[in-house]
């Protein structure tokens, strides 16, 4: 068992305040695309746990997808159709699975931020 987990956060800068409700699905890409873990975020704009824990976390190539569009309309902040910002992917490596990865994304109708955070 790896000791390392992933986590993430989801912060709307246009609000001023956390993302509360915002689907995000995780994908794992060796050696094909697929879907291994799906949450929402709560009131803090995190998961209530690990998007990716213990158990499952492996080195490798990932892709988390933000559903920020639905998001975006739910909160009001939609402007004319097709939204500029929709699905947001963030591809990203995994090379040590002892560590602690925290990909968090900030979030506005006009654009994105993210980093590798702690």
């Amino acid at each position: 068992m790896a000791d390392g987990y992933l986590t993430t956060h989801v912060l709307d800068t246009a609000r001023g305040c956390p993302a509360e409700g915002l689907r995000i699905r995780l994908y794992a890409l060796d050696p094909e695309r697929r879907l291994i873990a799906e949450a929402v975020t709560n009131r803090d704009g995190r998961t209530d746990a690990p998007i990716l824990g213990r158990a499952d976390f492996a080195a490798g190539l990932y892709e988390l997808v933000f559903e920020a569009g639905a998001y975006l309309r739910a909160t009001g902040q939609a402007a004319a159709e097709p939204l500029f910002l929709d699905e947001v992917p963030i591809r990203f490596g995994i090379a040590d699975p002892a560590a602690h990865y925290h990909v968090p994304l900030l979030l506005s109708p006009h654009g994105y931020t993210t980093y590798r955070g702690s």
